[in-house]
């Protein structure tokens, strides 16, 4: 599916905010025919441009968890190297490219400071990683 319209795009919004949601409460949200959501979702996730549903969590529900952003610098034209390397490390919770002084900005999520502290200095240490910097995630505002 290359381009999402406006019914694809409210839900896949409502989904966001309840992924167990049934078809007939969307139905009701967005307006339309049970089948119309049926239709729309089955197409959405066999085109992948909905790759699953998960959970979200409280963030008071796991307050041991330790979150930070972190900012990676890239030399040369190693990104693709240093993404697969990153990818190998569990606790990078996501990794996006970006424009800008820094070239990946990194979702961490660690059980504890020596984990954290760990992935730190995984990533630092990767091949072709030049400089980074990390934000501890303190709360949600």
């Amino acid at each position: 599916m290359n381009t999402l319209d406006d019914l694809d795009r409210r839900l896949i919004a409502v989904l966001r905010q309840d992924g167990r949601a049934p078809l007939s409460k969307l139905a009701t949200i967005l307006g339309v025919a049970r089948g119309t959501v049926q239709a729309r979702l089955d197409r959405l996730i066999e085109s992948g441009a909905v790759l699953g549903f998960t959970i979200r969590m409280r963030q008071d529900q796991e307050p041991h968890v330790i979150r930070a952003v972190m900012m990676i610098e890239v030399t040369g034209k190693s990104t693709a190297a240093v993404i697969r390397s990153l990818h190998r490390i569990s606790e990078l919770h996501a990794l996006h490219s970006t424009n800008g002084a820094w070239d990946l900005v990194a979702e961490i999520r660690a059980d504890s400071l020596q984990d954290f502290d760990r992935v730190l200095r995984e990533v630092r240490m990767t091949d072709g990683v030049l400089n980074s910097e990390t934000s501890i995630l303190l709360s949600s505002v």
